[in-house]
């Protein structure tokens, strides 16, 4: 019965269907151009540009603010805009998190190295406004404040799941905890670190949370799985995307980041 049941999943997993282009819809275009985008979870954009500063512009692409000091730590790794008044900035070489203010003004600096995690492949802002930390050392996710307190952390992982799971991005919504290996899926937490379910995605790039789906990208493809049903959908880009270096998936629109604009197209399952 138990095998029944794995074939079922599987089968249900990897169900996809192809939608026509008119599931994308051009809603605006912005003239701002940068090398690297995030949105936060009011549409304002935030622009690493190719001189390394970061800018932030409105939904309408008005300038809202300039942070000169990226390249302080090296190599920018991970830009989290969950929450517009709290920016995480994180420099994966030198184990640093740079926390930003709604203006773009330094908020405080945090060397994670002082605080015994040396490695750390994953951060991500939490629902209470703490940082979720996964230590690669020793395979565990951890809580820590601004100040590096630690205020939680799981098992090792590696007894917990008997694999070397190490996820690269960590998602915090709808009252729930996403951690993603490319390599191996999305792992479902609570909020107490506790397991709740795996997901069969792999291999998926910029992957976000949008309702009840989980959605990334490949190649010239939006995909949606619906933790729910289980259902994966694929979604083909229009031939017009050809043009977008990056995409970024926001709570009601799609962003692609071209050479001369940001266009936003609106989209819905």
């Amino acid at each position: 019965m138990r095998t029944l049941s794995y074939i079922f999943l599987f089968l249900l997993c990897t169900s996809t269907v192809k939608a026509q282009d008119s599931l994308f819809r051009l809603r605006k275009t912005l003239k701002i151009t940068g090398a690297q985008l995030a949105v936060d979870n009011l549409d304002n954009l935030y622009v690493l540009s190719n001189n390394e500063q970061l800018k932030k512009y409105s939904p309408n692409g008005d300038s809202i603010a300039v942070y000169n000091e990226v390249k302080r730590f090296g190599k920018l790794h991970t830009l989290d805009a969950t929450n517009p008044l709290k920016l995480l900035l994180y420099y994966k070489d030198f184990a640093t998190v740079v926390i930003l203010d709604r203006v773009l003004g330094l908020r405080a600096s945090l060397d994670l190295r002082r605080h015994n995690i040396q490695q750390a492949s994953a951060i991500g802002l939490s629902y209470d406004n703490n940082i979720w930390v996964f230590d690669a050392l020793n395979y565990k996710l951890k809580k820590v404040d601004e100040q590096g307190n630690q205020l939680m952390e799981t098992e090792d992982f590696r007894a917990l799941f008997n694999t070397s799971f190490q996820p690269t991005t960590i998602i915090d919504q709808n009252n729930s905890l996403y951690l993603y290996d490319p390599a191996i899926g999305v792992y479902q937490f609570d909020h107490f670190g506790t397991f709740q379910k795996k997901y069969p995605i792999t291999k998926w790039q910029n992957i976000a949370v949008v309702g009840k789906h989980i959605v990334g990208i490949t190649g010239s493809a939006l995909h949606a799985f619906n933790t729910s049903t289980l259902l994966q959908q694929q979604y083909q880009f229009p031939s017009s995307f050809g043009s977008f270096s990056q995409y970024i998936i926001g709570n009601t629109a799609l962003f692609g980041l071209g050479k001369e604009s940001v266009q936003v197209y609106s989209f819905q399952f």
